[in-house]
């Protein structure tokens, strides 16, 4: 994927507070960070952070962490994020470290238009792989949720089953996500494909 440069990126990510520059510190304690203990949500793959910051402005007793491993994306989305939230941040990481900063604290999982990774040998590196669930297992609190959104479909029937493979089980499928569901929190992704009509897939799965 290509990047564009951001001007003033460095002078961005060194000044947000929204931006976390030692996420290492709070593994196991992220209350601490909030000042609560409200349910964590995290989101792998924020981008620009519209979806996330539409969560925590709706849900002001959740608190919400995206994760994102380009510093030109983090660049654009902190700047984004209105200085009256209070619950919700970013770091900076490849999601390949995710049990580095979280311990059984996490109460659920965004998979938002993930990088489908289409060729066979590559198939590890999504983010629904049972590499990744098994990553996610010492990361979630009690049971572990998943809602994943993507206009793949190859990616979409490949997560289904992975999930299932893996003991997740289904509260909700859709083929048609906005036709079944009029979802009030959306991606810049999201609303360009389907402003294109194109179907956006969606499940919601859970893990006693």
């Amino acid at each position: 994927m290509r990047l564009r440069n951001v001007k003033n990126k460095e002078e961005i990510l060194l000044s947000s507070h929204f931006l976390v520059k030692d996420p290492y510190s709070y593994k196991g304690r992220w209350y601490e960070y909030f000042g609560n203990k409200n349910p964590i949500y995290i989101e792998i793959g924020m981008g620009k952070g519209k979806f996330l910051i539409e969560c925590a402005r709706n849900h002001p007793d959740i608190n919400y962490i995206g994760i994102e491993k380009y510093d030109s994306v983090v660049a654009k989305a902190l700047p984004k994020i209105p200085d009256d939230l209070n619950n919700i941040c970013v770091i900076r990481a490849d999601a390949h470290t995710i049990e580095e900063f979280f311990q059984s604290e996490i109460n659920q999982i965004f998979l938002n238009f993930s990088d489908p990774w289409p060729k066979k040998r590559h198939h590890q590196r999504r983010l629904s792989s049972e590499d990744f669930l098994k990553r996610y297992d010492s990361i979630f609190k009690n049971e572990k949720v998943i809602e994943m959104r993507t206009d793949n479909r190859e990616l979409f029937l490949y997560s289904l089953i992975s999930f299932s493979n893996y003991g997740y089980v289904f509260e909700s499928i859709s083929l048609d996500f906005h036709k079944d569901y009029n979802p009030e929190e959306t991606t810049e992704y999201e609303d360009k494909f389907s402003n294109l009509n194109y179907p956006i897939y969606f499940t919601r799965c859970i893990k006693k």
